[in-house]
């Protein structure tokens, strides 16, 4: 039978973008579809604009510290923060530009833009147009879930999808979710002004994450006056003059009412799987997303999917890892094929402080193994983090009794740039006190590392035998 492409992905985002590109430099005939604009959600809706926001965020928080830093105004002084979502908006127009269609068509890779949908196993229509293609790979992103909560349709509530738009910020804002998106998007816009108040159904924000590592980015939060609500729901909204009101209710079923200018939902994300006929191409879905294998195959052996509609893991470089996987294996025989490995999986918050995740949790490791020990280091004993007033922050390693790494958690400054150091060492297997072997620059936060690693040779040093052994080897 005669195809017109090798591969076709569905889906412009990090996973299709990727996936194009790799199959494209693996030499096959690639067509890339995509219903909107290249990007995805990363670019448009999601990491990019949020770490434009919380930067603008940082800076007007640095400016209110001045004072911490020995520093003196004299005159009168004002934020003016009119120009930050205008800011944010232009640095996502720079960032698109580095993907425009004309250098995947450069490449040979076909681009087609349209609505996507199944027409029989092998076949995709897009509008008018049919692609028949050897192998498929989907990788059409998510979007935000909104609760099916009395009157939430009938506000003019945000998503990430639309709060970057705003020309004005709220006054106020009330955050339906304490997870990673919320979060960020909560102390970024308390930053800038507005009054926000954070609700959340599990009896503490980021759940996903360990309890030491997020009551570090809780207490911070409190501080500079965001209001966290735990262990309530919404279960109504109405619109009041000028003030949308909420009423929640705790596991007791005792209600309170919250009043804001507006509301931000941030209580998850759901595949997109609409209008692509899945059926057609004997795919099987559910709401969670497309059923795939350890290869992430689906159902169909010739169509494979990854990023967030084939999760477990919502994240960008989980879906350009995935997506090297999908095109390694769509286009080998399956001799070669590569299984996914999610044993390493990490990820980071980019608040301030930033929360770093690597691996297991305490709780999760104290479920899967009977012997694990922990190390804390505290920012404090680091001089780099003094002499940048940033003092409040932890390490935390958990390691089985080996001294392999299980876990790593870091709250505070640069954590998502620590947390690699830690990603090297349990990837490549390399027991936690080796990273205490290197010369580390000082002063640098990477001291945090090493002062970490070197515990468990302090625990060994302590140790009857060892001690004894010591004792033997010095000179006289």
């Amino acid at each position: 039978m005669k195809y017109d492409f090798d591969i076709a992905v569905i889906g412009g985002g990090a996973g299709g973008l990727f996936a194009a590109s790799v199959a494209n430099g693996l030499g096959a005939k690639v067509c890339l579809i995509e219903k909107k604009r290249l990007g995805g959600d990363c670019t448009w809706f999601g990491c990019m604009p949020s770490k434009a926001l919380l930067k603008s965020a940082a800076v007007a928080n640095l400016f209110k510290k001045y004072h911490e830093f020995g520093i003196n105004l004299s005159g009168n002084f004002k934020l003016d923060t009119s120009g930050v979502m205008p800011h944010v908006q232009d640095v996502v127009q720079e960032i698109a530009t580095h993907h425009p269609e004309e250098v995947f068509e450069k490449r040979g890779i076909k681009v087609v833009f349209g609505t996507p949908s199944f027409a029989v196993k092998d076949t995709i229509e897009v509008g008018e147009i049919k692609i028949k293609s050897r192998k498929f790979i989907l990788c059409t992103g998510s979007h935000p879930v909104i609760p099916p909560i009395e009157g939430l349709k009938e506000i003019n509530y945000l998503t990430n999808e639309n709060v970057f738009d705003l020309k004005q910020l709220p006054e106020s804002l009330i955050v339906l979710g304490g997870g990673p998106i919320g979060i960020e998007l909560s102390q970024a816009l308390n930053r800038l002004g507005v009054s926000v108040y954070i609700v959340e159904m599990m009896p503490r924000i980021l759940f996903r994450e360990d309890s030491d590592a997020a009551v570090v980015l809780e207490n911070k939060l409190k501080s500079e006056g965001i209001h966290i609500l735990t262990g309530k729901k919404a279960i109504k909204f109405t619109a009041g003059k000028g003030k949308i009101i909420v009423t929640l209710e705790d596991n007791d079923k005792k209600q309170e009412q919250l009043s804001a200018e507006n509301v931000l939902v941030a209580v998850g994300r759901a595949p997109n799987l609409e209008g692509l006929n899945l059926e057609r191409a004997a795919v099987a879905y559910s709401q969670a997303g497309i059923k795939v294998n350890s290869y992430l195959q689906t159902t169909n052996q010739d169509i494979f999917a990854c990023g967030d509609i084939a999760g477990p893991y919502m994240f960008s470089h989980m879906a350009s890892y995935q997506a090297q996987v999908c095109a390694r294996n769509a286009l080998f025989k399956s001799i070669a094929w590569q299984k996914v490995d999610y044993t390493n999986i990490s990820w980071a918050t980019f608040t301030d402080p930033e929360l770093a995740h690597l691996g297991l949790t305490e709780e999760e490791a104290r479920t899967k193994y009977k012997d694990i020990k922990i190390y804390k280091t505290g920012y404090a004993s680091c001089d780099r983090a003094i002499t940048d007033l940033e003092k409040d922050g932890l390490v935390k390693v958990i390691t089985d009794k080996k001294g392999y790494i299980l876990g790593a958690h870091i709250a505070g400054t640069n954590a998502g740039e620590l947390i690699h150091e830690f990603i090297l060492a349990k990837s490549l297997k390399v027991p936690l006190e080796k990273l205490s072997w290197p010369i580390f620059i000082y002063p640098t936060l990477s001291e945090l590392v090493k002062k970490t690693a070197a515990k468990p040779l302090l625990e060994k040093a302590g140790r009857p035998f060892v001690k004894f052994l010591i004792k033997l080897l010095k000179s006289k």
